[in-house]
């Protein structure tokens, strides 16, 4: 099992993925998807490519709504 099979099998069992969804789906997750090359995104992730997937993350980080994404995040995985 890959690494993100077990972290979706985890936010399944606590019961934070539909609150992971939703953020996903939310005005700013949707923002964000259009800014991302979802296939460049798979690929680094397949082939283990973290410094590609970094890159990926400090752009996204370097808006507002990935900001607002991630504050949002944080508080739905420390139960907030």
């Amino acid at each position: 099992m890959g690494e993100l099979e077990r972290i979706a099998q985890e936010l399944e069992r606590s019961g934070k993925a539909g609150d992971v969804r939703a953020l996903a789906e939310s005005p700013e997750g949707q923002r964000l998807r259009e800014m991302l090359d979802g296939e460049a995104i798979e690929k680094a992730a397949r082939e283990g490519d973290s410094a590609a997937l970094q890159g990926m993350l400090r752009q996204v980080l370097a808006t507002r709504e990935g900001q607002t994404l991630a504050q949002r995040l944080r508080k739905v995985m420390e139960g907030k």
